[in-house]
């Protein structure tokens, strides 16, 4: 019985160091297979792996002195000739190394009043002197200015354009340092993607840099209520007033006989088409009940046609019993009336 105690005491032992082996051999070869971090450099990323995405750096905290702001507004300005307050804006917003977008002139007539409208950029620490010198072109009538913030969104495209260049300067030299040609293609494709999303962040921000840089106004210029054309204030006005629209209208009734010729034309072909059309269908409607009536009628007109011959052969004889003279065209000529009557006889039998 103790033979076999030390035995089994034996096998237990042996299985027991065999498990600690296997778990120290595993440890090494975990040991072996990781990779040992040296003091040098960081190994390059292989650029057939995706880069990671960039990091942007938190936007730093707003400050009064690095507001971003974006300006716009509009002014209404009366003065006695706009065209010409419009050029002496023009030469304001050049004196202040603005520009001028857009600019429409309207030249003053009978029927309405002068006016210009202008779209400027001036620089946005001007706007509110600008806006002060525009009295002296006019009457100010109506100023309106908004100011919005756009710090936010400023930094946020900063910030993104920043990590955006330092992730196509790393891909620059993943380039370089590419060792085959699959490593080569995956980095020129990345540095293209990368390439074109930071073309289009620069470009929004440079856009944005520009409304923050120069503010937007718009300027109407508008006559005085003196200027500005109205109704008549005396006897001679109001003659005036009335030949004018007189020759008003009868210009536009001129006008319209003009347009309406042609149609006058078009309807009048319509017109005789239509008739010719009708005539046609009235006279087949004729043809077809005379058609239709002939055969009834017929018989009547044919019977008494016998009796025609027979008349003109007795007035054939009688006429040559005439012509010939002497006692027998005087016994003929008595003969001809039984002649007559027997030929009637004889026409009228049955």
């Amino acid at each position: 019985m103790r033979k076999l105690a030390v035995v089994m005491i034996a096998l237990l032992g042996l299985v027991f160091l065999v498990g600690c082996g296997d778990d120290d051999s595993e440890d090494r070869a975990g040991k072996a297979s990781s990779p040992t971090v040296m003091g040098g450099p960081a190994p390059a990323v292989t650029p057939g792996f995706r880069e990671g995405a960039p990091q942007q750096d938190s936007p730093a905290p707003t400050d009064q002195s690095n507001r971003k702001e974006v300006i716009t507004g509009s002014v209404d300005v009366t003065s006695g000739d706009p065209i010409a307050a419009a050029a002496t804006v023009t030469e304001q917003v050049r004196a202040v190394d603005g520009r001028i977008d857009s600019r429409t002139e309207q030249p003053g007539t009978d029927k309405r009043a002068a006016r210009a409208v202008l779209s400027v950029r001036v620089p946005a620490d001007k706007t509110d002197a600008f806006i002060t010198g525009l009295g002296g072109v006019g009457t100010v009538t109506r100023v309106s200015t908004n100011r919005d913030d756009v710090t936010m969104q400023w930094q946020d495209l900063d910030a993104r354009i920043r990590a955006l260049q330092a992730s196509v300067d790393r891909l620059k030299a993943l380039i370089t340092s590419a060792t085959n040609t699959a490593d080569l293609i995956a980095a020129e494709e990345a540095l293209s993607s990368r390439q074109g999303e930071l073309d289009s962040l620069t470009a929004q921000k440079r856009s944005l840099d520009d409304q923050v840089a120069l503010s937007t106004l718009t300027i109407t210029l508008t006559a005085d209520d003196k200027n500005a054309p109205g109704d008549p204030d005396n006897f001679w006005d109001g003659i005036v007033s009335g030949w004018h629209s007189l020759i008003d209208w009868l210009q536009d009734a001129i006008v319209f006989v003009g347009k309406a010729v042609p149609w006058l034309g078009f309807l009048a072909v319509i017109g005789g088409l239509l008739y010719a059309a009708l005539r046609l269908l009235r006279r087949r409607r004729r043809t077809a009940a005379h058609v239709s009536t002939a055969p009834a009628s017929a018989p009547a007109a044919t019977a008494p046609a016998p009796t025609a011959p027979a008349a003109t052969a007795s007035e054939a004889t009688a006429s040559e019993v005439g012509a010939s003279g002497g006692p027998e065209s005087a016994a003929s000529g008595k003969e001809t009336p039984g002649a007559h009557s027997a030929g009637d006889d004889q026409t009228e039998q049955p």
